[in-house]
Protein backbone atom coordinates (compact mmCIF):
# COMPACT_ATOMS: atom_id res chain seq x y z
CA UNK A 1 0.00 0.00 0.00
CA UNK A 2 1.37 3.58 -1.15
CA UNK A 3 1.54 6.57 0.97
CA UNK A 4 -0.93 7.67 -1.26
CA UNK A 5 -3.18 5.32 -0.20
CA UNK A 6 -2.40 5.33 3.49
CA UNK A 7 -4.80 8.59 3.83
CA UNK A 8 -7.54 7.68 6.84
CA UNK A 9 -11.10 7.75 5.89
CA UNK A 10 -14.30 6.90 7.74
CA UNK A 11 -14.65 3.79 6.41
CA UNK A 12 -11.31 2.52 7.83
CA UNK A 13 -12.35 3.26 11.11
CA UNK A 14 -15.69 1.75 11.22
CA UNK A 15 -13.81 -1.97 9.77
CA UNK A 16 -11.69 -1.65 13.40
CA UNK A 17 -8.38 -1.71 11.70
CA UNK A 18 -5.91 -1.71 14.82
CA UNK A 19 -2.40 0.00 14.77
CA UNK A 20 -1.35 -3.52 15.15
CA UNK A 21 -2.91 -5.25 11.97
CA UNK A 22 -0.33 -3.87 9.58
CA UNK A 23 3.78 -3.32 9.33
CA UNK A 24 3.74 0.57 8.85
CA UNK A 25 7.06 0.77 7.11
CA UNK A 26 5.63 -1.82 5.00
CA UNK A 27 2.84 -0.28 3.92
CA UNK A 28 4.45 3.03 2.95
CA UNK A 29 6.50 3.63 -0.44
CA UNK A 30 9.44 5.53 0.76
CA UNK A 31 9.93 7.22 -2.75
CA UNK A 32 6.19 8.68 -1.99
CA UNK A 33 7.56 10.31 1.26
CA UNK A 34 9.68 13.55 1.98
CA UNK A 35 13.27 12.62 1.65
CA UNK A 36 14.26 13.93 4.99
CA UNK A 37 11.63 11.38 6.51
CA UNK A 38 12.17 8.05 4.58
CA UNK A 39 14.43 6.63 7.30
CA UNK A 40 11.59 7.33 10.10
CA UNK A 41 10.61 3.88 11.75
CA UNK A 42 6.65 4.23 11.18
CA UNK A 43 6.81 1.03 13.14
CA UNK A 44 6.47 3.23 16.41
CA UNK A 45 4.13 5.75 16.95
CA UNK A 46 6.31 9.27 16.41
CA UNK A 47 6.48 10.99 19.99
CA UNK A 48 9.53 13.27 21.45
CA UNK A 49 10.19 14.74 24.86
CA UNK A 50 7.42 13.38 26.71
CA UNK A 51 6.74 13.24 30.27
CA UNK A 52 4.38 11.55 32.74
CA UNK A 53 1.99 10.71 31.75
CA UNK A 54 3.28 10.08 28.65
CA UNK A 55 6.54 7.90 30.11
CA UNK A 56 7.96 7.62 33.21
CA UNK A 57 9.85 10.70 33.17
CA UNK A 58 8.31 13.46 35.78
CA UNK A 59 7.08 16.77 34.77
CA UNK A 60 8.69 19.61 36.13
CA UNK A 61 6.16 21.85 37.66
CA UNK A 62 6.65 25.51 37.80
CA UNK A 63 4.88 27.50 40.65
CA UNK A 64 2.39 30.47 39.27
CA UNK A 65 3.60 33.97 38.96
CA UNK A 66 7.65 32.95 38.19
CA UNK A 67 9.50 34.91 35.99
CA UNK A 68 9.92 34.05 32.66
CA UNK A 69 13.50 33.05 31.83
CA UNK A 70 14.00 33.37 27.82
CA UNK A 71 17.04 31.32 26.34
CA UNK A 72 18.97 30.88 22.76
CA UNK A 73 16.21 28.12 21.58
CA UNK A 74 13.54 30.04 23.04
CA UNK A 75 14.07 33.73 22.76
CA UNK A 76 10.93 35.26 23.41
CA UNK A 77 8.48 32.69 24.49
CA UNK A 78 8.93 30.98 28.11
CA UNK A 79 6.48 28.20 28.79
CA UNK A 80 5.79 27.15 32.64
CA UNK A 81 3.88 24.05 33.39
CA UNK A 82 1.87 24.87 36.74
CA UNK A 83 0.18 21.79 37.22
CA UNK A 84 -1.30 18.93 35.85
CA UNK A 85 -4.77 16.85 36.68
CA UNK A 86 -4.26 13.57 34.65
CA UNK A 87 -3.56 14.73 31.06
CA UNK A 88 -4.59 18.42 31.23
CA UNK A 89 -2.26 20.77 31.93
CA UNK A 90 -2.51 24.35 33.47
CA UNK A 91 0.64 26.24 32.16
CA UNK A 92 1.62 29.78 31.71
CA UNK A 93 2.67 31.17 28.54
CA UNK A 94 5.12 34.52 28.70
CA UNK A 95 5.72 36.28 25.70
CA UNK A 96 7.38 39.47 25.10
CA UNK A 97 6.02 42.89 24.49
CA UNK A 98 5.31 43.99 20.93
CA UNK A 99 5.29 47.62 19.46
CA UNK A 100 2.75 49.61 20.99
CA UNK A 101 1.90 46.89 23.67
CA UNK A 102 2.36 48.45 27.47
CA UNK A 103 3.46 44.94 28.57
CA UNK A 104 2.98 41.18 27.62
CA UNK A 105 0.60 40.08 30.17
CA UNK A 106 0.89 36.00 30.98
CA UNK A 107 -0.97 33.71 29.43
CA UNK A 108 -2.60 31.04 31.55
CA UNK A 109 -4.09 28.16 30.24
CA UNK A 110 -5.81 26.47 29.37
CA UNK A 111 -6.99 29.56 27.58
CA UNK A 112 -9.66 30.98 24.89
CA UNK A 113 -8.81 33.40 22.49
CA UNK A 114 -11.52 35.66 20.66
CA UNK A 115 -11.38 36.20 17.27
CA UNK A 116 -10.89 39.78 15.68
CA UNK A 117 -10.78 39.05 12.19
CA UNK A 118 -9.98 42.60 10.81
CA UNK A 119 -7.95 43.59 14.73
CA UNK A 120 -11.43 44.30 16.40
CA UNK A 121 -14.02 42.27 18.44
CA UNK A 122 -17.23 43.18 17.50
CA UNK A 123 -19.75 45.03 19.73
CA UNK A 124 -16.74 45.29 22.29
CA UNK A 125 -14.99 48.66 22.85
CA UNK A 126 -10.77 48.82 23.79
CA UNK A 127 -11.82 50.37 26.75
CA UNK A 128 -14.38 47.38 27.78
CA UNK A 129 -11.95 44.63 26.70
CA UNK A 130 -9.20 46.09 28.41
CA UNK A 131 -10.70 47.44 31.84
CA UNK A 132 -13.64 44.84 32.21
CA UNK A 133 -12.80 41.95 34.98
CA UNK A 134 -15.45 40.06 32.90
CA UNK A 135 -13.54 40.01 30.23
CA UNK A 136 -10.11 40.83 30.62
CA UNK A 137 -9.07 38.59 27.09
CA UNK A 138 -5.18 37.57 27.70
CA UNK A 139 -4.63 36.97 24.27
CA UNK A 140 -6.98 37.52 21.04
CA UNK A 141 -6.75 36.51 17.69
CA UNK A 142 -6.58 38.37 14.18
CA UNK A 143 -7.07 37.37 10.43
CA UNK A 144 -3.57 37.96 8.14
CA UNK A 145 -5.35 37.46 5.37
CA UNK A 146 -8.01 40.42 5.98
CA UNK A 147 -5.96 42.70 7.15
CA UNK A 148 -3.63 42.32 4.60
CA UNK A 149 -6.61 43.29 2.35
CA UNK A 150 -7.50 45.91 4.19
CA UNK A 151 -5.93 48.06 5.48
CA UNK A 152 -3.07 46.59 4.65
CA UNK A 153 -0.25 45.90 7.17
CA UNK A 154 2.10 48.15 5.65
CA UNK A 155 -0.52 50.84 7.30
CA UNK A 156 -0.12 48.55 10.29
CA UNK A 157 3.57 48.42 10.40
CA UNK A 158 3.73 52.37 9.65
CA UNK A 159 1.24 52.83 12.56
CA UNK A 160 3.66 51.17 15.04
CA UNK A 161 1.96 47.94 14.74
CA UNK A 162 -1.66 46.29 15.33
CA UNK A 163 -1.43 47.06 19.28
CA UNK A 164 -0.93 50.69 18.52
CA UNK A 165 -3.13 50.69 15.54
CA UNK A 166 -6.04 49.36 17.62
CA UNK A 167 -4.60 52.25 20.04
CA UNK A 168 -3.62 50.06 23.07
CA UNK A 169 -0.91 52.22 23.89
CA UNK A 170 -3.03 55.06 24.32
CA UNK A 171 -5.42 53.99 26.56
CA UNK A 172 -5.40 55.58 30.38
CA UNK A 173 -5.87 53.12 32.98
CA UNK A 174 -5.05 50.20 30.67
CA UNK A 175 -5.48 47.20 33.54
CA UNK A 176 -5.81 44.29 31.52
CA UNK A 177 -3.50 44.72 28.00
CA UNK A 178 -3.52 41.85 25.93
CA UNK A 179 -1.66 39.70 23.62
CA UNK A 180 -2.29 39.45 19.61
CA UNK A 181 -1.89 35.43 18.33
CA UNK A 182 -2.24 36.10 14.12
CA UNK A 183 -3.11 33.16 11.53
CA UNK A 184 -1.44 33.16 8.60
CA UNK A 185 -4.04 33.06 5.85
CA UNK A 186 -4.19 29.49 5.66
CA UNK A 187 -7.31 28.92 6.72
CA UNK A 188 -9.22 31.17 4.02
CA UNK A 189 -7.99 28.29 1.42
CA UNK A 190 -10.71 26.63 2.48
CA UNK A 191 -13.22 29.31 3.46
CA UNK A 192 -12.67 31.26 0.28
CA UNK A 193 -11.67 27.93 -1.34
CA UNK A 194 -14.13 29.59 -4.78
CA UNK A 195 -11.70 32.51 -4.31
CA UNK A 196 -8.08 30.72 -4.35
CA UNK A 197 -5.76 28.95 -6.21
CA UNK A 198 -3.19 27.23 -4.52
CA UNK A 199 0.29 26.05 -6.16
CA UNK A 200 3.90 25.31 -4.62
CA UNK A 201 4.93 28.57 -4.97
CA UNK A 202 1.67 30.36 -2.82
CA UNK A 203 -1.77 30.56 -2.79
CA UNK A 204 -3.11 32.96 -4.98
CA UNK A 205 -6.90 34.75 -3.84
CA UNK A 206 -9.22 37.21 -6.13
CA UNK A 207 -10.23 40.32 -3.78
CA UNK A 208 -13.36 40.17 -2.73
CA UNK A 209 -13.30 43.72 -1.58
CA UNK A 210 -12.82 45.02 -4.94
CA UNK A 211 -15.36 45.47 -7.60
CA UNK A 212 -14.78 43.79 -11.07
CA UNK A 213 -14.06 46.13 -14.01
CA UNK A 214 -16.44 47.20 -15.86
CA UNK A 215 -17.18 45.07 -19.16
CA UNK A 216 -16.36 48.04 -21.21
CA UNK A 217 -12.89 48.86 -19.75
CA UNK A 218 -11.62 47.50 -22.51
CA UNK A 219 -7.86 46.21 -22.87
CA UNK A 220 -7.11 47.39 -19.01
CA UNK A 221 -9.50 44.52 -17.86
CA UNK A 222 -7.08 41.95 -17.79
CA UNK A 223 -4.65 43.86 -15.92
CA UNK A 224 -7.06 45.21 -13.76
CA UNK A 225 -8.12 41.76 -13.08
CA UNK A 226 -4.78 40.81 -12.16
CA UNK A 227 -3.90 43.62 -9.78
CA UNK A 228 -6.83 42.64 -7.38
CA UNK A 229 -5.75 38.76 -6.93
CA UNK A 230 -3.71 38.56 -4.18
CA UNK A 231 -0.66 36.17 -3.52
CA UNK A 232 0.07 34.92 -0.34
CA UNK A 233 3.61 32.89 -0.41
CA UNK A 234 5.00 31.54 3.04
CA UNK A 235 7.52 34.69 3.16
CA UNK A 236 4.45 37.23 2.28
CA UNK A 237 2.80 35.19 5.03
CA UNK A 238 5.35 36.14 7.42
CA UNK A 239 6.28 39.55 6.15
CA UNK A 240 2.55 40.12 7.00
CA UNK A 241 2.67 38.80 10.25
CA UNK A 242 5.83 40.94 11.24
CA UNK A 243 4.57 43.73 9.87
CA UNK A 244 0.91 43.17 12.01
CA UNK A 245 3.72 42.84 15.21
CA UNK A 246 1.98 39.88 17.00
CA UNK A 247 3.26 38.10 19.88
CA UNK A 248 2.67 34.37 18.53
CA UNK A 249 2.67 34.06 14.42
CA UNK A 250 1.70 31.07 12.19
CA UNK A 251 3.32 29.43 9.93
CA UNK A 252 1.78 29.12 6.16
CA UNK A 253 0.36 25.72 6.05
CA UNK A 254 -1.19 23.72 2.90
CA UNK A 255 -5.33 23.54 4.19
CA UNK A 256 -7.50 21.07 2.79
CA UNK A 257 -11.22 20.76 4.34
CA UNK A 258 -11.31 17.77 6.65
CA UNK A 259 -14.33 16.29 4.51
CA UNK A 260 -12.56 16.69 1.24
CA UNK A 261 -12.55 13.06 -0.39
CA UNK A 262 -9.52 13.73 -2.87
CA UNK A 263 -6.71 11.62 -1.32
CA UNK A 264 -4.03 12.63 -3.43
CA UNK A 265 -4.62 16.05 -2.75
CA UNK A 266 -4.37 15.44 1.35
CA UNK A 267 -0.93 13.70 0.37
CA UNK A 268 0.22 16.92 -1.45
CA UNK A 269 -1.17 19.24 1.29
CA UNK A 270 0.71 17.47 4.15
CA UNK A 271 4.22 17.25 2.87
CA UNK A 272 3.54 20.38 1.43
CA UNK A 273 2.80 22.32 4.88
CA UNK A 274 6.61 21.10 5.71
CA UNK A 275 8.04 22.73 2.92
CA UNK A 276 6.48 26.14 3.70
CA UNK A 277 7.32 26.16 7.34
CA UNK A 278 10.75 25.64 6.22
CA UNK A 279 10.03 28.99 4.02
CA UNK A 280 8.64 30.61 6.66
CA UNK A 281 11.27 29.84 9.42
CA UNK A 282 14.05 31.19 6.96
CA UNK A 283 11.39 34.44 6.21
CA UNK A 284 11.12 34.93 9.70
CA UNK A 285 12.79 38.67 10.77
CA UNK A 286 11.97 38.80 14.20
CA UNK A 287 12.61 35.55 16.21
CA UNK A 288 13.98 37.47 19.15
CA UNK A 289 10.82 38.97 19.85
CA UNK A 290 7.82 36.99 17.50
CA UNK A 291 7.04 33.06 17.91
CA UNK A 292 6.10 31.32 14.98
CA UNK A 293 4.30 27.89 15.47
CA UNK A 294 4.16 25.41 12.90
CA UNK A 295 1.14 23.80 12.12
CA UNK A 296 0.38 20.15 12.34
CA UNK A 297 -1.83 18.94 8.69
CA UNK A 298 -2.49 15.25 7.85
CA UNK A 299 -5.92 15.21 7.27
CA UNK A 300 -7.58 13.02 9.39
CA UNK A 301 -5.13 10.17 8.89
CA UNK A 302 -3.93 8.86 12.57
CA UNK A 303 -2.78 5.09 11.49
CA UNK A 304 0.83 4.28 12.15
CA UNK A 305 3.01 6.01 9.42
CA UNK A 306 -0.04 7.82 7.82
CA UNK A 307 0.25 11.76 7.03
CA UNK A 308 -0.55 12.87 10.62
CA UNK A 309 2.60 10.90 11.83
CA UNK A 310 4.49 11.98 8.82
CA UNK A 311 4.05 15.78 9.62
CA UNK A 312 5.25 15.12 13.30
CA UNK A 313 8.14 13.26 11.89
CA UNK A 314 8.94 16.62 9.74
CA UNK A 315 8.66 18.55 12.71
CA UNK A 316 10.47 16.40 15.04
CA UNK A 317 13.61 15.97 12.20
CA UNK A 318 13.72 19.88 11.69
CA UNK A 319 13.94 20.01 15.60
CA UNK A 320 16.71 17.24 16.12
CA UNK A 321 18.72 17.42 13.27
CA UNK A 322 18.33 21.28 11.86
CA UNK A 323 17.72 22.87 14.74
CA UNK A 324 14.47 24.68 13.93
CA UNK A 325 13.35 24.83 17.27
CA UNK A 326 9.77 25.25 17.64
CA UNK A 327 8.53 27.96 20.53
CA UNK A 328 5.05 25.98 20.03
CA UNK A 329 2.92 23.92 17.89
CA UNK A 330 -0.25 24.28 16.34
CA UNK A 331 -2.87 21.35 15.51
CA UNK A 332 -4.85 22.62 12.54
CA UNK A 333 -6.96 20.78 10.02
CA UNK A 334 -10.05 20.36 11.99
CA UNK A 335 -13.40 21.81 12.53
CA UNK A 336 -14.68 21.38 9.49
CA UNK A 337 -17.84 18.86 10.05
CA UNK A 338 -15.87 15.75 10.43
CA UNK A 339 -16.65 13.20 12.55
CA UNK A 340 -16.31 13.93 15.99
CA UNK A 341 -15.19 10.15 16.72
CA UNK A 342 -12.26 11.15 13.88
CA UNK A 343 -11.68 14.70 15.62
CA UNK A 344 -11.14 13.55 19.06
CA UNK A 345 -8.87 10.84 17.89
CA UNK A 346 -6.47 13.36 15.91
CA UNK A 347 -6.85 15.53 19.08
CA UNK A 348 -5.38 12.80 21.03
CA UNK A 349 -2.31 11.50 18.42
CA UNK A 350 -0.89 15.22 18.67
CA UNK A 351 -1.14 15.24 22.37
CA UNK A 352 0.43 11.98 22.75
CA UNK A 353 2.91 12.68 20.15
CA UNK A 354 3.88 16.78 20.33
CA UNK A 355 6.67 18.04 23.46
CA UNK A 356 5.39 18.77 26.42
CA UNK A 357 7.60 21.39 27.41
CA UNK A 358 5.80 23.61 24.60
CA UNK A 359 2.24 24.84 24.02
CA UNK A 360 -0.16 22.98 21.87
CA UNK A 361 -2.55 25.30 20.36
CA UNK A 362 -5.67 23.82 18.59
CA UNK A 363 -7.20 26.06 15.65
CA UNK A 364 -11.14 26.62 15.18
CA UNK A 365 -12.37 25.20 18.12
CA UNK A 366 -14.33 26.66 20.70
CA UNK A 367 -17.45 25.07 21.20
CA UNK A 368 -17.63 24.54 25.40
CA UNK A 369 -17.88 20.55 24.91
CA UNK A 370 -15.44 20.16 22.70
CA UNK A 371 -12.21 22.75 25.05
CA UNK A 372 -13.62 20.10 27.76
CA UNK A 373 -12.46 17.19 25.60
CA UNK A 374 -9.89 18.53 24.35
CA UNK A 375 -8.36 19.86 27.24
CA UNK A 376 -8.78 16.40 29.28
CA UNK A 377 -6.34 15.22 26.22
CA UNK A 378 -3.79 18.01 27.14
CA UNK A 379 -4.36 21.28 24.80
CA UNK A 380 -3.42 24.29 26.24
CA UNK A 381 -5.06 26.98 23.69
CA UNK A 382 -7.99 27.10 21.26
CA UNK A 383 -9.27 29.77 18.80
CA UNK A 384 -13.23 30.15 17.06
CA UNK A 385 -15.69 33.05 16.10
CA UNK A 386 -18.71 30.91 17.65
CA UNK A 387 -19.24 33.36 20.50
CA UNK A 388 -18.74 36.27 18.90
CA UNK A 389 -20.38 35.12 15.61
CA UNK A 390 -23.29 33.53 17.58
CA UNK A 391 -24.42 36.62 19.53
CA UNK A 392 -24.94 38.37 16.52
CA UNK A 393 -27.92 36.03 15.85
CA UNK A 394 -29.15 36.60 19.66
CA UNK A 395 -27.78 33.18 20.94
CA UNK A 396 -25.99 33.40 24.40
CA UNK A 397 -23.72 30.72 25.90
CA UNK A 398 -25.10 29.66 29.16
CA UNK A 399 -24.63 26.40 31.70
CA UNK A 400 -27.06 23.57 31.57
CA UNK A 401 -28.50 20.79 29.05
CA UNK A 402 -26.94 20.76 25.38
CA UNK A 403 -26.43 23.23 23.45
CA UNK A 404 -25.79 25.04 26.46
CA UNK A 405 -27.59 28.18 24.73
CA UNK A 406 -30.44 30.72 24.86
CA UNK A 407 -32.39 32.42 22.28
CA UNK A 408 -32.99 35.30 23.35
CA UNK A 409 -34.68 36.00 19.92
CA UNK A 410 -37.55 33.53 21.11
CA UNK A 411 -40.95 34.44 21.77
CA UNK A 412 -40.38 32.52 25.19
CA UNK A 413 -38.06 35.69 26.44
CA UNK A 414 -40.38 38.23 25.37
CA UNK A 415 -41.36 38.49 29.26
CA UNK A 416 -38.97 37.21 30.98
CA UNK A 417 -37.26 39.08 33.90
CA UNK A 418 -34.39 37.32 34.55
CA UNK A 419 -30.88 38.38 33.43
CA UNK A 420 -28.93 35.75 30.73
CA UNK A 421 -27.23 34.07 33.30
CA UNK A 422 -27.48 34.61 36.95
CA UNK A 423 -23.80 35.36 38.48
CA UNK A 424 -22.42 36.15 35.67
CA UNK A 425 -20.32 39.52 35.91
CA UNK A 426 -20.57 40.51 32.00
CA UNK A 427 -21.96 44.52 31.77
CA UNK A 428 -25.82 43.09 31.05
CA UNK A 429 -25.86 40.66 33.82
CA UNK A 430 -24.18 42.55 36.44
CA UNK A 431 -26.27 45.61 35.51
CA UNK A 432 -30.02 43.62 35.72
CA UNK A 433 -30.74 43.53 32.03
CA UNK A 434 -33.56 41.27 31.14
CA UNK A 435 -33.91 38.87 28.92
CA UNK A 436 -37.57 40.29 27.97
CA UNK A 437 -35.36 43.88 27.67
CA UNK A 438 -33.04 42.19 25.34
CA UNK A 439 -35.71 40.06 23.34
CA UNK A 440 -36.91 43.86 22.66
CA UNK A 441 -33.63 45.64 21.53
CA UNK A 442 -33.49 42.97 18.30
CA UNK A 443 -36.99 43.20 17.71
CA UNK A 444 -36.04 46.51 16.59
CA UNK A 445 -32.33 45.93 15.37
CA UNK A 446 -30.81 48.09 18.06
CA UNK A 447 -27.31 47.38 18.09
CA UNK A 448 -26.81 47.31 21.54
CA UNK A 449 -28.33 43.96 22.09
CA UNK A 450 -25.67 42.69 19.87
CA UNK A 451 -22.70 44.24 22.05
CA UNK A 452 -24.37 43.02 25.57
CA UNK A 453 -24.67 39.27 24.29
CA UNK A 454 -21.37 39.33 22.72
CA UNK A 455 -19.90 40.64 25.95
CA UNK A 456 -21.73 37.74 27.93
CA UNK A 457 -20.11 34.85 25.30
CA UNK A 458 -16.97 36.48 26.10
CA UNK A 459 -17.08 36.68 29.55
CA UNK A 460 -18.74 33.31 29.57
CA UNK A 461 -15.80 31.68 27.33
CA UNK A 462 -13.27 33.30 29.67
CA UNK A 463 -14.79 32.48 33.18
CA UNK A 464 -15.00 28.88 31.30
CA UNK A 465 -11.20 28.49 31.24
CA UNK A 466 -10.62 30.03 34.49
CA UNK A 467 -12.70 27.29 35.89
CA UNK A 468 -11.09 24.70 33.89
CA UNK A 469 -7.81 25.84 35.06
CA UNK A 470 -8.63 26.43 38.78
CA UNK A 471 -9.96 22.50 39.06
CA UNK A 472 -6.53 21.43 37.12
CA UNK A 473 -4.37 23.58 39.78
CA UNK A 474 -6.63 21.52 42.65
CA UNK A 475 -6.31 18.43 40.31
CA UNK A 476 -9.93 17.94 40.48
CA UNK A 477 -10.28 18.64 36.42
CA UNK A 478 -11.77 15.23 36.24
CA UNK A 479 -14.38 16.49 38.62
CA UNK A 480 -15.00 19.16 36.37
CA UNK A 481 -15.35 17.05 32.98
CA UNK A 482 -17.64 14.92 34.52
CA UNK A 483 -20.16 17.85 36.42
CA UNK A 484 -19.62 19.55 32.81
CA UNK A 485 -20.82 16.95 30.13
CA UNK A 486 -23.83 15.55 32.74
CA UNK A 487 -25.21 18.54 33.33
CA UNK A 488 -25.02 18.83 29.73
CA UNK A 489 -26.08 15.69 29.01
CA UNK A 490 -28.45 14.16 31.80
CA UNK A 491 -29.79 11.23 29.81
CA UNK A 492 -33.03 10.44 28.30
CA UNK A 493 -34.70 9.45 31.66
CA UNK A 494 -34.17 12.55 33.04
CA UNK A 495 -35.69 14.54 29.89
CA UNK A 496 -32.60 15.46 28.58
CA UNK A 497 -29.54 13.44 25.84
CA UNK A 498 -27.34 10.63 26.43
CA UNK A 499 -24.14 11.30 26.41
CA UNK A 500 -22.43 10.86 22.80
CA UNK A 501 -20.46 7.60 22.73
CA UNK A 502 -17.46 9.85 21.20
CA UNK A 503 -17.17 11.78 24.58
CA UNK A 504 -17.63 9.24 26.05
CA UNK A 505 -14.45 7.57 24.56
CA UNK A 506 -12.56 10.50 24.08
CA UNK A 507 -12.48 11.40 28.25
CA UNK A 508 -11.52 6.93 28.40
CA UNK A 509 -8.83 7.97 26.49
CA UNK A 510 -7.36 11.01 28.93
CA UNK A 511 -8.12 8.58 32.12
CA UNK A 512 -11.97 10.34 33.24
CA UNK A 513 -14.56 7.63 33.47
CA UNK A 514 -18.22 8.67 33.18
CA UNK A 515 -19.80 5.58 33.91
CA UNK A 516 -18.51 5.53 37.54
Amino acid sequence: MSALAKVNDASDRKRGRSDGETDANATICAVELPEDIRNVDFSQRVSWRKFHPYSETPMTLVPENEEPVFTKDSPALCHHVNAMSLRARACSIHTKAQPGQPTARPIPTPIFMPVGTKGCLKGVTMDELTNDPALACPIILANTYHLAIQPGTELVKEMNGLHAFQGLNRLEGCKYPYNLLTDSGGFQMVSLVKLSEVTEEGVCFENPFQQQQEANDGDNKADKAESERLLLRPEDSIRHQNNIGANIIMALDDVVSSVAVDRSRFVEATHRTLRWYDRCYEAHEKRNTQNLFPILQGALDTDLGGLREQCLAGFRHREETRKMIAPGYAVGGLAGGEEKDLFWRVVDQACRALPDDKPRYLMGVGYPLDLVVCTALGVDMYDCVYPTRTARFGVCLVPGRSPGTLKVKAHECAADARVIQEGCQCQACRLGVSRARLHALFKTRNPVAVELITQHNIAYMMSFVRSMRKSILENKFADFAKEFVNDQYPGLANGGLDIPKWVMEALAAAGIDLTV
